[in-house]
């Protein structure tokens, strides 16, 4: 009990999303789950997860896995993410047997579950996160060292599942409060521009409160839509914030 204080202590002083995906990764691997797939987004849409390129990743399996999973989408027919979607809470691996034994994989599904055998992601727990918003998702897969066969991992879930499904739960939380920038980086007048807008200022009025000419403030505003990969300004004030870009303290 001692040894969960001090680690969710640190987890809530992390100030980083590298800092707390260190902890976490070092945590679960004192488990046996030395392989770790995180995902959220905020842009689902029945069991549609959206555009990846939006979600929040974050893994430490080898570019051979995510390239294949991710680009070339295996990802929308894996039989955990098809759970993970569906419910909340902690699976055993094990209800992948369960299911082959009814039937209840598609051929696409199967390719998927051939893939992880060949990278060896084969024993396991996949936890997913409840949610208030029907359009947010996410969830993580932990991946037995190789080894550990489902058999082990399921006997190791009996004796630890509260804590490790408490310790995901709060590196969740916390991961939702931490700026991320992935692929969307703004610069710091990006984030201004957006900022004074989220208040509800106009071009003009950012202008004169920056010191900028309108135009410039145009062209800030045009380059936070590029950088989020948006339409709209207000679409990029909603990306901006849900990447925790806006509206954050310097460390």
């Amino acid at each position: 009990m001692q040894d969960l204080v001090i680690h969710l202590d640190r987890v809530n002083n992390a100030t980083s999303v590298e800092s707390l995906w260190r902890l976490h990764l070092d945590a679960m691997a004192s488990f046996g789950f030395d392989r770790l797939l995180y995902g959220y987004t905020r842009y689902r849409s029945g069991r549609s997860l959206g555009d990846p390129q939006d979600w929040v990743v974050l893994t430490n399996l080898p570019a051979a896995y995510m390239r294949p999973y991710i680009e070339d989408g295996l990802y929308a027919n894996g039989p955990m993410v098809r759970w993970a979607v569906e419910n909340d809470g902690a699976c055993s691996w094990s209800w992948i047997a369960d299911q082959i034994a009814k039937g209840g994989f598609t051929p696409a599904e199967v390719k998927t579950m051939e893939f992880n055998r060949k990278l060896g992601v084969v024993a396991g727990y996949t936890i997913s996160f409840r949610s208030v918003s029907q359009r947010a998702k996410g969830g993580i897969g932990l991946c037995a060292r190789p080894g550990l066969t489902q058999e082990d991992v399921d006997s190791l879930w009996a004796q630890h599942g509260p804590t490790i499904t408490v310790m995901n739960n709060v590196f969740h939380l916390k991961l939702l409060t931490l700026p991320y920038s992935g692929s969307r980086q703004l610069t710091q007048r990006q984030r201004e521009v957006l900022q004074w807008v989220g208040d509800g200022k106009t071009a003009q009025d950012i202008a004169l409160l920056m010191g900028l000419t309108a135009a410039t403030v145009e062209k800030h505003l045009r380059l936070a839509r590029e950088a989020l990969d948006v339409e709209t300004t207000a679409q990029a004030v909603l990306k901006a914030a849900f990447y925790n870009q806006m509206f954050t303290i310097d460390a």
